[in-house]
């Protein structure tokens, strides 16, 4: 491994550079920049290259899809940062703040739905007056006998 230097650090990154550092495959590389999600140059010779900002940015979203939150929602909370500027200790409070409030919902919809197995696996069907998962209070038992929840076609 190349020994980082002054001179080094402030020198932009390649791909191979970026997907080492990272631990990012080069091709989700790519993917995350088709999708907004971080920006890469051409050098003279017409090479991708990467600002090293873009380290902690890969970083952000890892963090931010092992909870769960959407690229798309991701795209949008990273477009509020001003290009080009290293992402700091703030901003990471700043978006994570925002996605608080959706995770703790997530895992008290997961922590209900995982209460409710129980009473769920004795019923095989779904469609019980006490199925409260899909078929809550047997609603679907006004269309008449038959699977009401299967794709049609």
């Amino acid at each position: 491994m190349a020994r980082v230097t002054p001179e080094s650090f402030h020198r932009e990154l390649t791909v191979g550079e970026v997907a080492a550092r990272s631990g990012v495959p080069v091709s989700t590389l790519h993917f995350y920049e088709q999708k907004g999600l971080i920006r890469s140059f051409r050098s003279q010779g017409n090479q991708r290259r990467y600002a090293r900002e873009v380290l902690r940015r890969v970083a952000i979203i890892k963090v931010a899809q092992r909870t769960g939150i959407p690229l798309a929602e991701i795209r949008g909370v990273l477009s509020t940062l001003p290009e080009g500027r290293t992402p700091t200790a703030g901003d990471w409070s700043r978006l994570s703040a925002q996605w608080k409030a959706q995770l703790d919902e997530r895992i008290a919809r997961l922590t209900r739905l995982r209460d409710q197995l129980t009473d769920c696996i004795g019923c095989g069907c779904l469609s019980t007056a006490a199925c409260p998962l899909r078929n809550p209070f047997d609603e679907l038992s006004e269309q008449g006998a038959g699977p009401r929840l299967l794709d049609p076609s």
